[in-house]
């Protein structure tokens, strides 16, 4: 049911209405969620709900050049950040979900061994919807999972146990230049109709899929800030990475940026 509202709402945002009355749900919208328009065109540029909810900046957003910083890939909101070796990280407070589930056959029992590092990174609807590379990386996969659409607001977190796992994602294997591993998963919501990657369109999220889907790439390297995709209103993003790949330095409840460092990504030559 949850994947059939998203549909039937991204249907709707899709609707072009007539411009004053567009402008006028645009307005209501921008209000309702507190919106900072600051970087973006006008609420009246928008024909669409949809093309609000997936505006893009007026002017590139800087931020750091330096190889071993490792950026927000999207604005949000830092649920939870730590570290583990048991398989186990929180989503919110005493609340888990299972690392080796949620990434399925994107990692191999060895590339689990030993800890984990990771955060989740919460998208509101007020957020800017695009995701960019954190740093300079390889993709190495993507696993398309179908599944069910729950809200992913700390309510439902609470309530719905191991939710990330049990809801649409598409997980990105990476390897850092360190040649460490670096997953990025985007997790689907209610209300999220669409998540959309540059580099593959094959990737079709909420189509009504009954199967997993799997592709490997070659030579496909992106760099630091790049383009990635986009969602459909607001969502989850969960970087995890080896032991040894990088540090967090982020904490709970933080408010993140798209540019904002992060972190620190560990190479052999800290001068990079």
């Amino acid at each position: 049911m949850t994947n059939l509202i998203s549909q039937i709402f991204g249907l709707i945002a899709n609707i072009k209405f007539p411009k004053k009355l567009q402008t006028f749900i645009n307005k209501r919208y921008i209000k309702a969620f507190k919106i900072d328009m600051s970087e973006f065109d006008d609420a009246s540029s928008y024909k669409s709900l949809n093309a609000l909810f997936t505006r893009t900046f007026v002017k590139p957003r800087d931020f750091s050049s330096q190889k071993n910083t490792l950026i927000s890939p999207s604005d949000g909101l830092i649920f939870e950040v730590g570290k583990s070796d048991s398989l186990k990280a929180l989503c919110v407070k005493n609340h888990n979900y299972s690392i080796d589930r949620l990434l399925g056959m994107s990692a191999s029992k060895d590339e689990l061994k030993g800890e984990i590092i990771y955060t989740n990174i919460y998208l509101s609807p007020s957020d800017y919807h695009h995701y960019h590379a954190p740093c300079d990386l390889e993709i190495l996969s993507a696993f398309y999972v179908p599944a069910k659409l729950y809200s992913v607001a700390k309510k439902w977190l609470i309530k719905v146990p191991n939710l990330y796992c049990k809801n649409e994602r598409v997980v990105l294997k990476t390897r850092l230049e360190n040649g460490k591993i670096l997953w990025l998963v985007f997790v689907g919501a209610l209300n999220v109709g669409k998540m959309k990657f540059d580099f593959d369109n094959r990737i079709q999220t909420n189509a009504n899929a009954s199967y997993t889907q799997f592709y490997e790439y070659e030579n496909l390297y992106i760099k630091k800030g790049e383009h990635i995709g986009n969602f459909e209103l607001g969502s989850t993003i969960v970087l995890l990475a080896q032991n040894g790949a990088l540090e967090f330095e982020l904490t709970s409840e933080q408010k993140v940026k798209f540019g904002d460092i992060i972190g620190k990504i560990n190479l052999e030559n800290e001068d990079l």
